[in-house]
C-alpha cells in the first residue's frame, strides 16, 4: 500500500513538473508574444509620431477659424487716441480725475492725481457699422465692417513683460505655454514642411516678455514657436555651408535619426521626439521656407496693397508674409511690433505707428478675404493693455493702464462690423460687457474648436489649461 502511494506520489510530482515546464515553455511563449506585440504597438506608435508628431488632430466640436495671425502692438496702444473718443476727456483736459475714479488705483510710473490729456487726434464714424475711429487709421476704417472692435478689454498687469505674457499665456508668471503652443497642441498643423508656429519681431525691439510669449512652457518643445527673419535665411544656418550637398545631408541625417529613434523607444522621451521632428523639418525647409518667404513672387498690385518692398525688414512685409504661411498650413503666425510704449513724444510717434502699420494691417484683412482665406484665419490686432487718461511727460504722454483698453478681431468665425463694450467718460474703467484676458484667449480657443474647460496637460499633479482655474466665457456677442 506505501509503495503504491509512493508512486501515486512520484507520479503527481512529475505531473506537476511537466506542468510547469509545459507552462513555462509553451504558455511563456504565448506571454512573451503578448509582450512583443505590446511593445511593436508602442513602438510603432512611437515611430508614427516621431515620424510626423504635429499632425493635424480633431477638435472637440467644429471649428470656424483654421489658422491665427496674432498681430501683437507690444508696448501698449493708446486705444483713447486710436478708438476710444471720450469727449469728456477732451473737456477736461488738464484737471485733477475725479477723487472717486482714483480710489485704490495703481499706476506704473506717473502719480494717479496727475492731470486728465484730452485725446490728440480727431475721430469720425466709418464704414455700414459706422464705427468710431481715429484720424490715424484711415485705412483700417475702409475694412471696418468686417472686423470685431472690443472696446472693453481688462487685465492683471501694468508692466509690459508680465502683462505680455498674460496675453500670450493666460499667466503673469513665467513658465506656462503660449497661446500659439497650445493652438498647436490641441490641433496639430497642416504644414509638413514649416514650423506649424511662425513668429516675427517688426518694431525697434523684442517684445519685453521675450521668448517666453512664444514658448511652449510644461508642453513639449516641439509645440514652441519658432523665429523667423525678414530678410536673408529665414532661420539662421538654414543654408549648407561650402562642400555640403543636399545628398550628403541627408545621409547624415538619417543615420542621426536612426541613433535618436533608438533611443525614443528605449526612453520614451518626448524631446527626443521634438529632435527628430526638428531635423527633419529643418531639412525640408531648406527647399521650402526660402520660395514661400521670397515676396517678389507676389504681383505689384498685392505688393502695393501692404505698401511691401521685396528685400526690406518692415512690419508691411510681415504681414504678407503672414497671409503665405498660412496658405502654407502653417497654424499660429504672431508679429510683434514693439513700438507703443508712448510715455512721452505721444503725438509723433503715434503717427509713425501707426503710418508702419495700418495700411498693412488693412491689407491683410482685404488680401485674406480676396484669396478666399478670412473665413478660416482669424486675425487678431492689439497689445497688453491701455494707456492712462492722466498725463506724462509733459504734455504728451501716456502711462500704463490695464483698466481699459482696445483690441480687434476679424475673420474665422468673427462677426464684423460691431464694437462691443464700453468705458466711462474718461476711458479708465472698462464698465460695459468686460472682456478679461481669460475671456478673449476662451474665445480664441472656441473659435478653433475647443472647449477651454477640456483642453489640458497633466503637470505637476493638475490638468492645467490656458485660461487657469478662475471664472470666464466665451464672448458670444462678436461671433458670427
Amino acid at each position: 500500500m506505501r509503495r503504491f502511494d509512493q508512486q501515486v506520489q512520484n507520479s503527481d510530482m512529475q505531473a506537476t513538473r511537466l506542468a510547469r515546464r509545459w507552462f513555462l515553455r509553451d504558455c511563456g511563449v504565448g506571454l512573451g508574444a503578448i509582450a512583443a506585440n505590446s511593445l511593436l504597438q508602442q513602438s510603432s506608435a512611437a515611430n508614427s509620431q516621431s515620424l510626423n508628431p504635429l499632425q493635424a488632430r480633431p477638435s472637440h466640436h467644429p471649428p470656424r477659424a483654421k489658422n491665427v495671425i496674432f498681430l501683437f502692438m507690444a508696448g501698449a496702444p493708446s486705444h483713447l487716441e486710436l478708438f476710444d473718443y471720450k469727449p469728456q476727456l477732451a473737456r477736461y483736459s488738464g484737471t485733477l480725475p475725479p477723487a472717486e475714479l482714483l480710489q485704490g488705483y495703481r499706476a506704473a510710473f506717473i502719480n494717479p492725481n496727475s492731470t486728465l490729456l484730452g485725446p490728440k487726434f480727431q475721430f469720425s464714424r466709418h464704414g455700414q457699422c459706422g464705427a468710431e475711429l481715429s484720424e490715424l487709421l484711415p485705412q483700417l476704417a475702409k475694412v471696418v465692417d468686417d472686423i470685431a472692435i472690443v472696446r472693453s478689454m481688462v487685465t492683471d498687469g501694468f508692466n509690459h513683460a508680465p502683462a505680455q505674457i498674460q496675453m500670450s499665456t493666460g499667466s503673469l508668471q513665467f513658465g506656462k505655454p503660449s497661446l500659439g503652443a497650445w493652438s498647436l497642441y490641441g490641433l496639430g498643423s497642416e504644414s509638413q514642411d514649416l514650423p506649424g508656429f511662425v513668429v516675427f519681431s517688426t518694431g525697434k525691439k523684442g517684445p519685453s516678455g521675450g521668448s517666453a510669449n512664444w514658448g511652449s512652457g510644461f508642453l513639449p518643445t516641439m509645440y514652441q514657436g519658432v523665429e523667423f527673419r525678414t530678410s536673408g535665411d529665414p532661420v539662421l544656418y538654414l543654408s549648407n555651408p561650402p562642400g555640403i550637398d543636399a545628398a550628403l545631408q541627408r545621409e547624415s541625417l538619417s543615420a542621426i535619426n536612426r541613433l535618436n529613434q533608438n533611443r525614443l523607444n528605449l526612453v520614451g522621451d518626448p524631446e527626443i521626439a521634438t529632435r527628430i521632428h526638428s531635423f527633419e523639418t529643418a531639412f525640408r525647409m531648406q527647399a521650402t521656407a526660402p520660395a514661400v518667404m521670397d515676396i517678389s513672387q507676389e504681383p505689384q498690385h498685392i505688393l502695393d496693397l501692404y505698401g511691401a518692398k521685396p528685400g526690406q525688414s518692415s512690419f508691411a512685409n510681415t504681414c504678407l508674409l503672414a497671409r503665405r504661411l498660412v496658405q502654407q498650413g502653417v497654424r499660429f503666425v504672431e508679429i510683434f511690433h514693439e513700438a507703443w510704449d508712448q510715455h512721452g513724444n505721444l503725438v509723433n510717434d503715434l503717427k509713425k505707428n501707426c503710418l508702419d502699420t495700418d495700411q498693412a494691417c488693412a491689407a491683410l484683412i482685404s488680401d485674406l478675404k480676396q484669396q478666399g482665406l478670412l473665413d478660416d484665419t482669424l486675425v487678431i490686432w492689439g497689445g497688453e493693455f491701455g494707456r492712462t487718461p492722466m498725463v506724462q511727460g509733459g504734455n504728451d504722454g501716456r502711462d500704463h493702464h490695464p483698466n481699459a483698453f482696445t483690441m480687434w478681431m476679424a475673420g474665422g468665425g468673427i462677426r464684423g462690423g460691431i464694437t462691443l463694450g464700453e468705458s466711462d467718460e474718461f476711458g479708465f474703467n472698462a464698465t460695459v460687457d468686460r472682456v478679461h484676458v481669460r475671456d478673449l484667449h476662451a474665445t480664441i480657443l472656441h473659435l478653433l474648436g475647443f472647449n477651454h474647460s477640456q483642453l489640458s496637460f497633466p503637470f505637476q499633479g493638475l490638468d492645467q489649461r490656458l485660461t487657469g482655474v478662475e471664472p470666464c466665457r466665451v464672448v458670444q456677442e462678436i461671433l458670427a
